[in-house]
């Protein structure tokens, strides 16, 4: 909340006492402003927004008054769109910004701006890394990009033989509920060995030396390099674009015949390359992504895609709101400062516990009203 009153609880002027004791100002409206500031408008944002308004839609029917702006940029790789965004969203006078950099380096001033103007700002899909130094930052919702491309590189694994839960490799009992995160991985593989591996993986990556392509293939080499007999056959770029992604795995499947697997680092790239496969009648080669959006798993449920890092769009938007409302409603301390998704796979037999219906936690939106400061 910016320093100016019960947020824009529309209580203009100087209110007597006798006027503060009545009960109806209990029922007066409270309406909270939060801006959201997207990269592009693609589909692993738009499901981010989607549960943005999910969450805004729960806390109305507490009587809490939750107004959601988006402002995205077409493009992600023009990072001066999200600038202008974010300024825009100053402008308007926002309660809270919460912005998924595709830079954080070309926003930072921005945000920083937007602070000063006593805005909160909360980052998502981004890791607790970038706290350090960074105190004008309210919390963090997201995961290192490291441990999404980690979990990936496993699943990768697991398709060309290893032990998991595809096969033809060691079929894993996976008590219900259990996450398939890195931890997860790392303890099925402790023991592995890995030279009993062989295949051949191309690589689509998004905007090439960016933060979060980095730091993914990062993830995904130190895990699949450890296995002399898999080569890496080619890393194309297609900047999380999906007709980029089309192009790509076009080039890929033309100049590999042989290759056994496609791993792309987002799923709208991903996506793209399952579509080609199928049309070219590839589809011995198997396509494994990271996100997670309904479109997504679907093709997962019917054996287009074979596994995917959830990278949580759905707790983005529900857990944002909430952390959101609290910072306007001046509970500041009851807002983790990281709010970690913890990638994990996702593949056919647990694809129903992240859609339809994605388990979240239900918001204490009655708490949350009683306590406002």
């Amino acid at each position: 909340m910016k320093k100016k009153g019960l947020v824009s609880m529309v209580l203009a002027g100087v209110m007597s006492v006798a006027a503060l004791a009545m009960p109806a100002l209990a029922e007066e409206e409270i309406t909270i402003k939060v801006g959201w500031a997207p990269p592009n408008i693609t589909g692993v944002f738009a499901t981010a927004e989607n549960n943005l308004k999910k969450a805004a839609e729960d806390a109305k029917a507490h009587g809490l008054n939750i107004e959601i702006t988006t402002i995205a940029s077409p493009d992600e790789t023009q990072y001066e769109n999200q600038v202008k965004a974010i300024e825009n969203l100053i402008q308007s006078d926002m309660d809270v910004i919460i912005c998924s950099p595709g830079s954080l380096e070309a926003v930072q001033a921005s945000l920083e701006s937007a602070v000063a103007a006593g805005i909160p700002v909360i980052l998502v899909n981004v890791g607790e890394d970038v706290l350090e130094g960074n105190d004008w930052i309210s919390s963090v919702i997201g995961f290192d990009n490291v441990d999404g491309g980690i979990v990936s590189g496993y699943a990768m694994l697991d398709q060309l033989g290893g032990p998991g839960v595809i096969p033809p490799g060691d079929e894993v009992e996976v008590e219900p509920g259990t996450y398939l995160d890195a931890a997860w991985w790392e303890d099925v593989y402790k023991d592995f060995d890995y030279s009993t591996l062989s295949g051949k993986v191309a690589i689509i990556e998004g905007i090439a030396g960016s933060y979060y392509s980095n730091a993914r293939l990062e993830g995904f080499h130190s895990v699949v390099d450890k296995a002399e007999g898999i080569e890496v056959v080619a890393t194309l770029a297609a900047d999380w674009d999906r007709e980029k992604g089309t192009k790509a795995a076009e080039n890929i499947l033309q100049a590999h015949e042989d290759v056994n697997a496609i791993w792309a680092a987002s799923n709208e790239m991903g996506i793209g390359a399952a579509i080609v496969a199928g049309n070219l009648g590839k589809t011995d080669v198997l396509i494994s992504t990271n996100d997670g959006t309904p479109e997504s798993i679907g093709m997962i449920k019917n054996g287009q895609l074979v596994t995917e890092t959830w990278h949580g769009f759905p707790e983005w938007g529900w857990y944002g709101v909430q952390f959101a409302a609290q910072l306007a409603l001046g509970q500041a301390e009851d807002v983790p400062q990281f709010f970690d998704i913890r990638p994990r796979t996702v593949y056919a037999a647990n694809a129903d516990l992240y859609y339809p219906d994605t388990t979240l936690e239900p918001i204490p939106w009655d708490d949350i009203i009683a306590n406002a400061k």
